[in-house]
């Protein structure tokens, strides 16, 4: 039997409308209706609320009181996903920071693992270095950071299923090793980097097409020297992350760069920790992180990811940037589908996409989710 969610507020290609009903069957969307055609099946009624295609988290460190360094395990990929998808959740990458090879694939075999036991919401891994450049480590440890040679680019790319995210620092590596891995289906972004405008725009010809939490631990935008920020802003080939908690990032800086370029061009991360659906605190690779004033930092007041869930990204989104919920929902959907390439999958509510959806309140709290048809 079919399942009917009605009397809500649909997101459709961009814009909320009413009196429509979504026929859901199997892990698909079957149809779009009108409220009176609706057929028959099991009803839903929203009551109101907003149905919007579910949230796609493409930075996801630990959740659930796990961290995804400390057990590259299907057991940590299954707790992390069922914390994050309380908050609209519905698709993300497990994020491994700079570690060991031997622990890198080790996370790769677990996320392919929790793929093919079909563990909910997971789309592929986030491998976030150790090829980075260590002025711009930030909490990562500086004893794990190596230069990308060619003997790691099979390991790397070794994910059956699903998406690899690799974040590099370009100017800790050549254009040729970006091109090997993505000519091997990988994606590469730029994080933890201190690359001049003239190495990040020959990485981004090189088939480098994202940022990993703009502005954050990268060279930044200068008069003379324009930096990793500024070749981001400056090319319409690279898709941003960016952390909306108004901490990592001020919402003034947000504002100004999504002028110069369009919001279309930006997708909402959360960098989440452990402490996402659960405790204040926890330790990151032998450093204590606690949870202060909404973000995590060490001892020392060092940013160590975000507390940040993301329908609370969604709703700094509308607060901090002025944008409309609409656009801010397609920021944490539609736009990091299409940059992981699923944009014929997931990302939108219309006929043939998986059922992966969020239901929220006015509030924009998260109430209800269903990944490929099946209810939370």
């Amino acid at each position: 039997m079919a399942t009917v969610l009605h009397n809500g507020r649909i997101l459709i290609e961009g814009v909320l409308r009413e009196g429509l009903a979504v026929v859901v069957e199997g892990r698909e969307i079957r149809s779009i209706v009108s409220a009176a055609e609706r057929p028959a099946g099991t009803t839903v009624d929203l009551d109101g609320d907003i149905l919007a295609p579910g949230f796609i988290d493409t930075q996801v460190n630990g959740g659930g009181s796990v961290l995804f360094n400390d057990a590259p395990t299907m057991e940590t990929i299954a707790t992390i996903g069922a914390a994050h998808r309380r908050f609209g959740t519905t698709g993300f990458l497990p994020t491994l920071i700079s570690d060991d090879l031997p622990v890198i694939a080790r996370a790769i075999e677990a996320v392919d693992a929790a793929i093919e036991a079909g563990v909910p919401g997971v789309l592929g891994i986030h491998i976030e270095g150790p090829f980075l450049n260590v002025q711009r480590k930030g909490i990562h440890l500086a004893s794990k950071i190596r230069r990308l040679e060619a003997g790691a680019i099979d390991m790397l790319t070794g994910l059956k299923h699903g998406r690899t995210l690799i974040t590099l620092a370009p100017e800790q590596t050549m254009p040729d090793m970006i091109r090997a891995l993505t000519a091997r289906g990988a994606i590469v972004s730029a994080g933890h980097t201190n690359a001049t405008h003239a190495e990040a725009a020959a990485a981004i010809d090189a088939g480098l097409s994202g940022a990993t939490h703009l502005f954050n631990a990268m060279s930044p935008l200068g008069n003379r020297e324009p930096g990793m920020v500024g070749a981001v802003l400056d090319s319409d080939r690279v898709t941003a992350g960016i952390i909306v908690d108004g901490r990592h990032v001020s919402p003034a800086t947000l504002r100004i760069a999504l002028r110069a370029r369009s919001p279309e061009a930006f997708m909402l991360v959360t960098d989440a920790m452990p402490t996402v659906g659960g405790g204040d605190d926890f330790v990151l690779q032998g450093k204590h992180i606690r949870v202060s004033n909404g973000v995590c930092v060490d001892d020392d007041g060092t940013l160590a990811g975000s507390d940040l869930d993301m329908a609370q990204a969604v709703r700094n989104t509308v607060e901090m940037l002025g944008l409309p919920i609409e656009q801010a929902l397609r920021m944490a959907s539609a736009v990091p589908a299409r940059f992981l390439g699923l944009g014929g999958r997931y990302g939108a509510i219309r006929p043939g996409m998986r059922a992966s959806l969020v239901r929220l309140g006015a509030d924009l709290t998260a109430r209800e989710t269903w990944i490929d048809g099946t209810p939370s």
